[in-house]
């Protein structure tokens, strides 16, 4: 069961799902409206809502101010081999902000959904910087 949850804001739920879904392997739990699905990985629930005046996730505020994708916070995943999941991305036509990059817990690259927002994949270096130990 999930135990954390995270809204995404999208252009495109479909585009988004098969994101997630085909590429990232998260499973679709719930598609209720055409403007908003409910996916799940691993212990994260990940909520993806377009901007819609009707209502939810993806309405408009109080003032005035949409919600819209991109920016810099980020999901992070972790993955046993980079490099190869790269590639996999990168033949699948995934876009990437930056190259792979080594930090001081493991090695990272961020990868862009179909609307902007950014993926992390994260291959720890040391064992403290696992999810599981």
């Amino acid at each position: 069961m999930a135990s954390v949850g995270v809204r995404y804001i999208v252009h495109d739920v479909d585009a988004a799902l098969s994101f997630y879904c085909g590429q990232l392997g998260f499973t679709e739990l719930m598609r209720p409206a055409p403007s908003f699905a409910m996916t799940s990985r691993g212990d994260l629930r990940l909520a993806l809502s377009a901007p819609n005046p009707a209502g939810g996730g993806g309405q408009q505020m109080p003032d005035g101010t949409s919600p819209e994708p991109g920016g810099w916070n980020r999901l992070m995943l972790e993955v046993e081999d980079l490099d190869a999941m790269v590639a996999s991305l990168r033949s699948e036509g995934v876009t990437f902000r930056n190259e792979i990059v080594e930090g001081v817990g493991g090695r990272q690259i961020l990868a862009q959904d179909p609307s902007g927002n950014l993926v992390e994949l994260f291959q720890p270096t040391r064992a403290e910087a696992r999810l599981e130990a």
